[in-house]
């Protein structure tokens, strides 16, 4: 999937990486005394976490009312064959009262190990646990078996961890992520619809057909106003238009990084891929106002003034070697399950496209075989249309990803597929109208067994049941990768 801001995405989903290597390993009790411990409401928080088999402490952090720590969990390589190898995942909890329910959120990539709180958790005042998905570092089996990154593996780690910590987090549960985090929650439900007692799928997008992305043109085709299209459409070709001059740039600017192309295959290719990503990138991650910031003439703008608002947006140093790398195990589910967008470009002519949108092939070493599953994204499909219980979807107005939503059909019960006027992948329950938005919170609240009687009476009364933290709920856009 698609990816812009690179240089910002890079420090966003890496922040508070830790080493593994110094973490903190309690000694194991034996099995009847864990399970004790486990279950024991007295004991402290740490010792019944720690008690879990399987579960060591790499650091905790103080943060005021609340207890976060950061763990690993011992996983199985591959579910259905326990016996043949496992990792350590990186997991977090922040723990407000057992007496609480509880958030699962997942990213769909790093998890962070700083403090922080999805929205559903501010809603419903509860613990929230967070895991890194599988085959990000330093969450990846060593040896990698790349075979055994799959959306169900994926689940089945989330499951485990799930019934992991049940007996202690015996409340109820809501699972919840951004971007590929949405789809990640999406897909745990549909393998496991018995685990959570709701999800809240923020942008997830929802590549069904991975051959048929028509959609996509059609949301460049009207998405906010023709003067701002007009504007980017023709940055976006007068980069391309100037590739000679820009080129000499790129090569100087990667001689004094240390920047290499391997994986891609040349300066040249990750320089098209940079600019192609730049329409989408700027509807992904900015405002309809933030249009004015765009250069107004692109044919007499410098080619600095080019340079900085393509680098701005899309990123010049992603589709190195050094920036694709930590993103290798999501391009490789979307060339193998997830799919991945092909979008035309009508607005510049063909001389100048020498590659197109790249495949996710491109994107990933050679060395790792890769094999497209097109009945993947249809089953999942199919099973929220018919099937969905207790879900809901935001999306933004203005999010390329919502051009392929997820929708629901007639089997559908208690479940939601909202929008948010003018927004962008950073589209929230906040942020869609009034009604929908009371509707919305209401709902959260009940699947999490907190809405009062008032709120089950008048969905209009419901209002999130924790203040608002400037350092926890500060919202960042999830950054999902192009293609």
């Amino acid at each position: 999937m698609r990816k812009t801001l690179r240089w910002l995405l890079s420090l966003t989903v890496l922040i508070g990486t830790v080493s593994t290597a110094g973490a903190a390993t309690a000694a194991q009790p034996d099995a009847a005394t864990a399970t004790n411990l486990v279950t024991d409401e007295s004991a402290d928080i740490k010792d019944r976490l720690l008690a879990i088999p399987g579960m060591s402490l790499i650091e905790e952090k103080p943060y005021t009312g609340y207890r976060f720590f950061v763990l690993n969990y011992t996983q199985p390589v591959d579910h259905r064959h326990p016996s043949k190898g496992t990792f350590q995942q990186r997991i977090t909890v922040l723990h407000k009262d057992t007496a609480r329910p509880t958030v699962f959120y997942t990213g769909g990539y790093n998890v962070s190990t700083t403090p922080s709180r999805r929205e559903p958790t501010q809603i419903v005042d509860g613990n929230q646990v967070s895991m890194e998905y599988r085959y990000f570092t330093p969450s990846r089996p060593a040896p990698a078996d790349w075979s055994k990154l799959d959306i169900w593996q994926a689940a089945s780690d989330q499951h485990r961890i799930f019934k992991a910590l049940k007996p202690v987090y015996d409340k109820k549960w809501v699972s919840t992520g951004g971007s590929k985090g949405g789809m990640t929650a999406t897909y745990f439900e549909r393998f496991y619809p018995r685990d959570m007692d709701g999800v809240v799928a923020y942008v997830a997008p929802n590549d069904v057909v991975n051959k048929e992305d028509s959609a996509y043109d059609r949301f460049f085709a009207k998405v906010g106003t023709k003067e701002c299209r007009t504007r980017l459409n023709a940055v976006q070709r007068e980069a391309l238009v100037r590739r000679t001059a820009l080129e000499k740039k790129y090569k100087e600017v990667a001689a004094a990084e240390g920047y290499t192309f391997n994986t891609i295959g040349s300066l040249d290719k990750a320089y098209e891929a940079v600019v192609l990503d730049y329409v989408w990138g700027f509807w992904q991650y900015s405002l309809l106002a933030d249009c004015d910031t765009i250069p107004a003439d692109a044919k007499n703008a410098t080619d600095d003034e080019i340079w900085t608002s393509i680098d701005t947006i899309s990123g010049f140093s992603f589709y190195t070697d050094q920036g694709l790398s930590p993103y290798t195990p999501y391009y490789y589910q979307a060339g193998t399950q997830l799919g991945a967008p092909t979008i035309n470009f009508p607005h510049i002519e063909k001389k100048y496209i020498r590659y197109g949108y790249q495949p996710p092939r491109n994107f990933v070493p050679r060395d790792i075989d890769m094999k497209f599953q097109p009945g993947a994204m249809r089953d999942v499909d199919s099973w929220v249309k018919h099937n969905a219980k207790q879900m809901l979807f935001v999306y933004g107005q203005n999010d390329p990803w919502g051009a392929e939503p997820f929708r629901l059909g007639k089997g559908a019960r208690d479940s939601y597929v909202f929008t948010a006027p003018g927004l962008n992948h950073g589209a929230n329950v906040a942020g869609l109208v009034p009604d929908q938005k009371a509707l919305a919170t209401a709902r959260i609240l009940e699947w999490a067994g907190v809405a009062t009687a008032a709120v089950q009476a008048d969905p209009e009364k419901a209002k999130p049941l924790a203040k608002y933290d400037s350092k926890l709920d500060k919202r960042t856009v999830e950054r999902q990768l192009r293609p």
